[in-house]
């Protein structure tokens, strides 16, 4: 057999590492072809080889690196700002492509946020492409987000996407896009769409590079610095740890089952939990007072423009950033996963209930202050 030769997109990220990670662990005999930006003062090639000290052994780090090429791209860019004769060289043999690379900020400009997001989708579906039209490719999986449902809320399922949801940023927005641009690839590409919802830290050590989204507003709640939450209690939230979605994809992006369809990597109706119940947990564990929970549209309407004019510093800076997450503590939809138990199950790739790790969330980030210094994670399983 051919062996595989995976392309990777957005390999530094919070999900693009570990994903490598599991690659270089279940996939034995791949070759991995990993796009990456250069980024404060290091190349590709230095970002990279950071990760490998990191996720492999001392004794694996040569043998690992020995299995990849690495490419200073960038996905926004045409042809993923690489030479022509380096998009043929990585288009050419590649079995698999992963495109993980997007930008997950909310406050982008929606012309920003396309061009990232739709356009980067756009370069990798051509590279795509071209190695479909070599006759190598096997399949192409995107990862999308299951927030693509924007404000919807109820059950949404797997295999919708436009439902005239409106949206609560242009993350969201953008990303619906680029799903449905690799969408209408899928007649002639073999194509696998999955949908993440909020990706936090390990589920085992808690371990995270990443403190944005869920980790903001958990961070000035639990420093004790805001304690007014404008949001219902029982607003659903979604997330999954990283090491969960990073072993679905690897399993998907080869099952041919998973080719045309798409799947929520989420926690679901049976394991994510509410505002409130996070809260207590949250309050119990930092030891600081339970949040007010202050009707949202007071509180914009009426509340917030007082604060503002006779808040300063941090507490004003907060107020500002906060209006980010306005809708996420509100959230009334709930993901369906039954596409992706099915082929997920067999397998033993289950998301744990939100509930059973999120101390272990909150243990990393007070040994890490938040990601401003080394911590030895918590290793219990």
């Amino acid at each position: 057999m051919t062996p595989e030769r995976i392309v990777v997109s957005g390999a530094t990220g919070l999900l693009g590492r570990r994903l490598v990670q599991t690659l270089l662990e279940r996939r034995p005999e791949a070759h991995l072809v990993l796009l990456a930006r250069e980024s404060e003062g290091q190349t590709a090639v230095q970002r990279v080889e950071s990760i490998v000290q990191e996720v492999c052994a001392p004794d694996q780090q040569r043998a690992a690196l020995a299995r990849m090429e690495i490419f200073s791209a960038d996905v926004s860019r045409e042809r993923c700002g690489l030479a022509e004769s380096e998009h043929l060289s990585v288009a050419g043999g590649a079995t698999r492509v992963i495109h993980a690379a997007a930008t997950v900020r909310f406050d982008h400009p929606i012309q920003e946020a396309r061009r990232i997001n739709v356009g980067g989708t756009h370069n990798m579906l051509a590279l795509a492409e071209e190695a479909c039209r070599r006759g190598s490719l096997k399949s192409f999986t995107y990862i999308g987000t299951a927030f693509v449902a924007g404000l919807r809320s109820g059950l949404v399922r797997e295999d919708e996407l436009e439902a005239g949801q409106r949206f609560r940023n242009t993350y969201e927005q953008s990303k619906c896009e680029a799903e449905k641009l690799v969408r209408s690839r899928m007649p002639g590409l073999p194509a696998v769409i999955v949908r993440p919802s909020i990706i936090v830290g390990d589920s085992r050590t808690g371990m995270t590079t990443s403190f944005k989204a869920f980790y903001w507003p958990l961070r000035v709640y639990a420093r004790g610095w805001w304690r007014t939450v404008p949001g219902f209690p029982d607003a659903i939230l979604d997330i999954v740890p990283v090491d969960f979605v990073a072993e679905a994809v690897a399993h998907l992006a080869f099952d041919d089952r998973a080719l045309g369809r798409s799947f929520h990597l989420c926690a679901g109706p049976g394991g994510s939990a509410t505002i409130g119940e996070i809260a207590d947990l949250a309050a119990g564990f930092f030891g600081v007072r339970r949040p007010r929970f202050v009707n949202p549209t007071l509180f914009f309407a009426l509340l917030r423009p007082i604060l503002l004019a006779t808040l300063w510093g941090r507490r004003r800076r907060i107020l500002r950033t906060g209006r980010l997450y306005r809708s996420h503590f509100r959230i009334r939809s709930v993901f369906d996963t039954t596409q992706a138990d099915e082929l997920l199950g067999p397998a033993g790739i289950r998301p744990p209930r939100v509930m059973h790790y999120l101390e272990r969330l909150f243990r990393f980030c007070v040994e890490s202050d938040w990601g401003s210094r080394p911590a030895a994670p918590d290793t219990a399983a």
